[in-house]
């Protein structure tokens, strides 16, 4: 089947490759019907990939100029990924993504996303080597996402995979892992939110899987929750990268609806793949 919406961009306000306007072109190529921006919003302990306060009315102003040009062949959203650590926005949007970028130990921001080496440095130093501590406290704060940030969606549950493709840097079967995302998930399900699929890292070459893995996204449909597709899309190339291919994995690990956003609401489309 056909994925014609996608809420989870960048663009050069934030970390992004293109303009508003050429990410909003890119998608009406591709096929979409609606686009969301959801730049970084501002965290004050890491400024090199977010938006700085200043920037949120021109983000906003840009998205809507963007969202007249191309009226009655795109649906142009306003969103933001708001991170755990992020300072709450002072723009009015459609949406919100509420992602964990960090983990917070001992007074020092760990990036989950930033390089293997990074991470393994950082637990060797602060946990002691226990990889498991490390992914405990990472999955607290996803578990606290939509408490403190309010989102619509929670983005890439499960980003500690990003370079985990081979299994090496934590087993993904192990006990201590499993509890540790079995309680996110729970506490994020009866709280009622939407749960991206996002080809992020697939688009980016560090991994074969979207985030979630398949062990938590079966959980998660097992659980009775929400799904949605993004490609977590940085540049032109990638505004729908893979997201037909996702949408039959969801199928395979149990999901027979997805969600879609009108630019007020979230409803549920039937996912019509062939599991």
């Amino acid at each position: 089947m056909k994925i014609k919406q996608n809420l989870h961009t960048h663009t050069t306000f934030c970390d992004g490759k293109n303009t508003v306007e050429e990410m909003a072109k890119a998608a009406v190529n591709a096929g979409l019907l609606s686009l969301g921006f959801s730049g970084h919003a501002y965290t004050p302990n890491d400024e090199s990939y977010c938006m700085m306060p200043d920037d949120y009315e021109a983000y906003r102003n840009e998205i809507l100029r963007v969202k007249k040009l191309y009226l009655g062949k795109l649906d142009v959203l306003v969103g933001l990924e708001q991170d755990y650590f992020s300072t709450e926005p002072s723009i009015e949007t459609d949406y919100l993504i509420g992602s964990v970028h960090y983990v917070e130990k001992d007074g020092e921001y760990i990036p989950v996303d930033e390089t293997k080496e990074h991470i393994e440095s950082a637990v060797n130093r602060l946990y002691g080597g226990d990889i498991y501590a490390f992914l405990e406290d990472y999955f607290r704060l996803v578990s606290d996402v939509h408490n403190k940030t309010h989102c619509d969606i929670v983005g890439h549950i499960d980003l500690c995979e990003k370079f985990n493709e081979d299994g090496k840097l934590f087993d993904r079967t192990a006990a201590r892992y499993v509890k540790a995302y079995t309680k996110a998930v729970e506490k994020l399900v009866s709280e009622g939110c939407i749960f991206e699929i996002n080809t992020g890292a697939m688009s980016r070459g560090y991994t074969t899987f979207p985030y979630p893995h398949e062990n938590i996204l079966r959980l998660i449909a097992e659980k009775g929750g929400s799904i949605i597709f993004s490609s977590d899309s940085h540049s032109t190339d990638s505004v729908d990268f893979k997201l037909d291919e996702v949408s039959e994995l969801a199928a395979k690990c149990g999901f027979t609806e997805y969600a879609v956003f009108d630019g007020k609401n979230f409803f549920k489309e039937v996912l019509s793949c062939t599991a």
